[in-house]
């Protein structure tokens, strides 16, 4: 998990490669490098046509790069830079990128898993060549060194060929000093389009403050880019035209916007990404919904034969996708399978190409476990749909069809506003679905009405942090907890313990209400909070009885539910409300208080929200 810049024009300043490098440190943090050509200096002059590499690395954050390069920077382009989270080799400075052959000719940056690295690295040190790391990564520019014959992308194309895994790469040599090379399979990569300039970059927050216009490589592709020009070649070796797309998002949308962290800033903007998320696609008055991806005719028929649906996820989308599944079994009537994507290829799924949908869900659209889970499920020709919030992702471009969720940009690594829009989606997908078959329009204008509601709704809720911060204050030395939910709040007691661990590092953990007499209560006393959802629902009577157990044993209880409803204070005085709405949209709003809570937990610790310990926003490797 990785991020990758590169540049190529006329600018020699690296302060460009620094600062776009520090919007993509949510991808990992525990090293950083760069390296760029310069002319060689011989008596502090210019030698003609020699050129040399200069590069740096650090270990821990982009700042410790940035102190190491000092306030005069070295300058020369072209220049790869480099920000990396660790998954073969520790994370050390002569693990950290770029890396380079033995003869320190090429150097690389790559993000992904080159699997058979081992038996590359035997091959090549039959060929006299020698490794100093410990990292996959290193066999590439040996590689390339190997297959140099003049043409750096002949090279890079003859290496990468021989790779088994993942990658997204950008590679630079003093040989050949007037070009870039990219290529990915597997990790994505774009080039940005500029003026007489070129950028390379693991995803558009990078370079979003030099340009809109971007190319994005498909798999298998290389690019050659120089100064003057960008060429494109699919995984035969064939030249292909560059389609350059627009950008909408803009550099604003991926800055902190006055808050101390980007978790809080993107819980506080759910109101509106929620608003992103259904603007223009429902029809009140046909209690119906228009969703421009599934409009493709011969899409909607497939759809209609469809009898049984799997969602494969990873993380929070796979939490999504099991409120998705309550919501399309309850009110569309398809009987759906949910899976999390790193097991979906092992367990033999029974798929039927004619009655069987496969849905994928993603924040980011590169989630590997997934891709390569719906990679299998296209091979047996079922129809593929995906719901992503990043637009030209390697999901939204495999898929058949599918949903983007217009969240605008998640920079915390702990998922808040991308989960509920991912709800309000799969939402919308049930309307949509349930009206091909027997859904009344009376049910879909109820539906269609409530989620018109929810921006509205999720302001209240959030009008309530101060009263969750003070019980953050109350329960911020706990080591552990539980949280319990039935039905539609199942997947939010799984979720709201997911999120606590991943900022607060507390040991926590959901389970069915039910499931507590079965195990779980044996944890209870004195020193075990339970935070139990109890909205008004159809499983209210049943939550509370779960939650009396909790009581009779001692454990102190916080209770998430319905406004207004004081009958609960026999149980705890510790009380989170929403407002009512629709059971299955209940998820949206109970899910918030949650991400309050952990929030608040982590900053009473002093921990660092945006980038906890060893976790990475986009897991682009499996």
């Amino acid at each position: 998990m990785c991020g990758i810049i590169g540049y190529i024009g006329n600018n020699t300043d690296t302060t460009i490669g620094l600062e776009a490098l520090k919007r993509l440190e949510y991808r990992g943090y525990d090293s950083a490098g760069m390296a760029l050509l310069r002319p060689r200096l011989r008596k502090g002059k210019p030698v003609p046509g020699q050129y040399e590499v200069f590069s740096m690395k650090a270990v821990g954050r982009i700042s410790k790069l940035e102190e190491k390069l000092g306030k005069n920077k070295p300058k020369g382009t072209p220049f790869i830079f480099h920000t990396r989270w660790a998954t073969h080799g520790a994370p050390t400075l002569k693990n950290a990128h770029p890396h380079t052959d033995f003869k320190k000719e090429f150097y690389v940056v790559h993000n992904g898993i080159i699997e058979n690295y081992q038996e590359l690295r035997v091959f090549l040190e039959t060929k006299g060549y020698k490794f100093t790391t410990d990292t996959d990564t290193e066999v590439l520019p040996n590689l390339i060194s190997y297959f140099f014959k003049g043409s750096l992308l002949d090279a890079t194309q003859k290496a990468v060929n021989k790779v088994r895994g993942t990658y997204g790469i950008a590679v630079i040599s003093s040989r050949t000093p007037n070009e870039l090379v990219a290529a990915r399979f597997g990790s994505p990569l774009l080039i940005g389009v500029g003026d007489g300039e070129y950028f390379i970059s693991s995803d558009p927050s990078g370079i979003l403050d030099h340009t809109k216009r971007v190319v994005y490589l498909e798999e298998g592709e290389t690019a050659q880019l120089t100064k003057d020009s960008m060429k494109i070649y699919t995984q035969d070796k064939m030249m292909r035209r560059a389609n350059i797309e627009h950008i909408e998002w803009t550099l604003e949308e991926a800055q902190k916007g006055g808050y101390d962290h980007f978790m809080l800033k993107e819980i506080m903007e759910q109101p509106h990404s929620i608003i992103d998320s259904i603007r223009g696609r429902m029809i009140p008055s046909e209690g119906n919904v228009r969703l421009g991806g599934l409009e493709d005719k011969e899409i909607q028929n497939r759809l209609k034969d469809i009898e049984n649906i799997h969602i494969i996820a990873c993380g929070t989308a796979f939490y999504a996708g099991l409120v998705g599944k309550y919501m399309l079994e309850e009110y569309a009537g398809i009987p759906t399978e949910v899976t999390v994507g790193s097991e979906f290829r092992y367990k033999k799924p029974i798929l039927n190409k004619k009655t069987t949908a496969v849905l994928a869900i993603s924040q980011s659209g590169e989630t590997a476990d997934t891709i390569a889970s719906l990679r299998e499920a296209k091979q047996k020709g079922v129809l593929t749909l995906g719901i992503v919030n990043v637009i030209g992702s390697t999901i939204a471009r495999e898929t058949d069809a599918g949903v983007y969720n217009h969240a605008g940009p998640e920079i915390g690594v702990a998922s808040t506003k991308a989960f509920t829009s991912q709800l309000a989606v799969l939402a919308l997908l049930t309307v949509f679905l349930g009206r091909q078959r027997e859904m009344s329009a009376t049910m879909g204008r109820r539906i269609v009405e409530e989620l018109e509601r929810l921006p509205q709704l999720v302001e209240r809720v959030l009008k309530n942090a101060d009263n969750i911060k003070n019980l953050a204050k109350k329960y911020k030395d706990t080591a552990n907890m539980s949280y319990l939910g039935r039905k539609y709040n199942y997947p939010i007691a799984l979720e709201g313990a997911l999120k606590l661990k991943e900022v607060s590092y507390i040991n926590s953990q959901g389970y069915p209400g039910g499931e507590m007499k079965h195990g779980p209560i044996a944890l209870v006393d004195k020193n075990f909070p339970i935070l139990g959802i109890a909205p008004r629902d159809s499983v209210y009577e049943k939550m509370l009885s779960n939650l009396e157990e909790i009581k009779t044993r001692g454990g102190p209880i916080i209770l998430l539910t319905t406004d207004g409803n004081k009958k609960v204070f026999s149980l705890t005085k510790d009380v989170m409300y929403i407002p009512k709405t629709l059971e299955m949209l209940t998820p949206i709003l109970s899910i918030i208080p949650l991400q309050l809570f952990a929030y608040y937990m982590a900053l009473l610790k002093g921990y660092d929200i945006d980038k906890p310990r060893n976790l990475a926003k986009s897991v682009t490797v499996e």
